[in-house]
């Protein structure tokens, strides 16, 4: 390898994707001939062409193989330079190409038995062969003896999905019983060539994006045809120089496991790390020590929080420590919040039996609250805290009843469990429903800005605040939550609907064989802590705060990405050429 690339390996290798664009750059040197110097004294490729005309011809003859169809040497073209000791040929010249055998589903079957064979499919060609899960069939659906795998015979997937066709693996230098292979496979068999070197030819991005490209497409399935692998251009090195480039790829794709391992062992230890000191902020007595713990942490967020995974991980543990009471101080001239459920329960009492003749949402919400049972705190809570139902520190709680939707191109937009994440509203997949329609699924409680949507099902737990100005239409398996905006923060609110273990509470409760979902009923019965109103404000703008300051830490960790990805794409174009 250059000494460009040797200097800024370890950049190359930290880049997105980086030890897989390595090892690619690796097999796209190897068969340009950059990857070593050259031997004047090795045999030119063109007389090992020549050779293999040769032997070629000689198997044909014996009847070992057969006469392939003329491949026309003239569309055997490279786009780049290659050093002047090798040659260009297609493919079909240097080897043998044999499709697999066909045969009846019913044939199939798990279990070897006399009379029958083993079998590849295209679930055997990985990154090797795999032989732990073989079919077997009858030996008599074989019909000449080139349709056996031979030690080193290379494996391609010649129908598969679009990603996965012409994917290739190398058989062994030894077999353990007789293998034949399936009709969606074939088999390159070279010819006097080295076959790990036509393996690192095909498993290049050019030669994998020539045989997608090439590949027939129906439905589900791209099939690479012999007509257009046959001719497909083939670089190769005097046959002395593919060893040695065989074994310096063996070398350097060694050192690509050597720092994959070596990335993920320091990702594990990283993350580790990070759980570690966000449980110890978890386990923090109060807001006092959480401050104390805190200034510790942030001294080494940028060695700590290098990846998105535990900048999330960051994000959960703070809104997890926000409805524990220990984010913010507790201020003793707070009204309890215990008296200001008192209030509030009064007011809304108020409300709902003067409005319950008019609305039958008010009558049912009456229903429900007259038999509420007192919450249980799920973990211990400030002594001016108190724990409450969802329903009982909510004005309105409404479910949506609304069937699959008569959906139109433009109108008020319905809201999904899709659309909802992270506590946002996701607007780039909408659907719609026109003013009659929204007049009469929303005429229980048409949701007003303020008002909080919250999903039962797929995923469960994810909330948001309907913004200012927004007209929006609730969608099955949501629910729409209207706080008593004098006594609850609904900013507030929020964050006690997503923080991480309300839903890991909840979700035991959570019922379908296939889609989990949540009952209305156990929504309505969520254990929210509740800290007094003038806390709650300054919970969410400690939370606020916060959070700005992880979305910054991951802005300057996705540029420094793309700064790096952006360095190692130059590194990689100058290596090419």
């Amino acid at each position: 390898m250059s000494a460009l690339l040797t200097e800024n390996l370890t950049l190359l290798a930290s880049a997105p994707n980086g030890i897989r664009r390595l090892r690619e750059l690796i097999l796209e040197l190897a068969v340009r001939g950059k990857l070593l110097p050259q031997d004047p004294s090795d045999e030119p490729a063109n007389e090992l062409l020549k050779r293999i005309a040769e032997e070629k011809a000689r198997l044909v003859a014996e009847g070992k193989i057969k006469k392939d169809k003329a491949v026309d040497d003239a569309i055997a073209e490279i786009s780049y330079p290659i050093p002047s000791t090798w040659a260009v040929a297609s493919l079909g010249q240097v080897v043998e190409i044999v499709r697999g055998i066909t045969f009846p589903a019913s044939e199939k079957s798990k279990e070897p038995e006399p009379g029958r064979v083993a079998c590849l499919r295209t679930a055997n060609v990985q990154n090797e062969i795999e032989w732990d899960d073989l079919l077997y069939i009858r030996d008599s659906f074989i019909s000449r003896p080139d349709q056996y795998v031979q030690p080193h015979d290379i494996v391609m997937s010649m129908a598969n999905s679009r990603e996965l066709v012409g994917k290739v693996a190398l058989i062994g230098s030894a077999l353990d019983q007789p293998t034949t292979f399936g009709g969606f496979l074939g088999v390159l068999r070279p010819v006097l060539i080295e076959p790990r070197f036509v393996m690192a030819l095909l498993r290049t991005p050019h030669a994998r994006s020539v045989l997608i490209d090439s590949a027939s497409q129906t439905t589900n399935i791209a099939n690479v045809s012999l007509a257009k692998l046959r001719p497909l251009p083939f670089a190769i090195p005097p046959l002395s120089e593919q060893h040695r480039i065989v074994a310096k790829l063996d070398e350097l794709m060694a050192l690509c496991d050597r720092l994959e391992a070596q990335q993920a062992d320091a990702e594990s230890a990283n993350a580790q790390l990070v759980q570690a000191l966000l449980d110890s902020l978890t386990q923090t007595s109060d807001a006092t020590d959480f401050a104390t713990s805190w200034q510790r942490l942030a001294e080494h967020f940028h060695n700590l929080f290098t990846t998105e995974s535990s900048i999330d991980a960051l994000k959960q543990t703070l809104l997890q420590l926000a409805v524990m009471g220990k984010l913010v101080l507790q201020d003793p001239n707070d009204e309890p919040a215990g008296l200001l459920m008192t209030r509030l329960r009064q007011d809304r009492a108020e409300w709902l039996i003067n409005s319950q003749a008019d609305d039958p949402e008010c009558k049912s919400m009456l229903r429900k609250l007259s038999s509420l049972r007192e919450a249980s705190p799920p973990f211990p809570l400030p002594e001016s805290w108190v724990t409450v139902h969802l329903i009982d520190c909510s004005r309105l709680l409404v479910d949506c009843h609304n069937k699959t939707a008569p959906y139109v191109p433009k109108g008020i937009p319905i809201i999904r469990t899709s659309n909802i994440r992270n506590r946002e509203f996701r607007l780039d997949d909408l659907k719609y429903v026109n003013e009659e329609t929204y007049e009469f699924w929303s005429r229980r409680c048409p949701p007003k800005p303020g008002d909080i949507m919250f999903t039962r099902e797929a995923p469960m737990g994810e909330a948001a605040i309907i913004p200012d100005g927004a007209q929006f239409c609730l969608g099955q398996r949501t629910m729409l939550v209207r706080t008593m905006h004098d006594y609850i923060d609904n900013r507030y609110l929020l964050i006690t609907l997503t923080e991480p273990h309300l839903l890991e509470r909840a979700s035991r409760s959570a019922i379908g064989s296939t889609v989990k979902h949540l009952r209305v009923g156990d929504v309505e019965q969520l254990n929210i802590p509740l800290p007094p109103l003038a806390e709650q404000h300054r919970i969410v703008a400690k939370v606020d705060q916060l959070m700005a300051l992880c979305d910054h830490l991951k802005t300057g960790l996705t540029q420094a990405r793309q700064l790096n990805e952006q360095l190692a794409s130059t590194l990689v174009e100058q290596a090419v050429a």
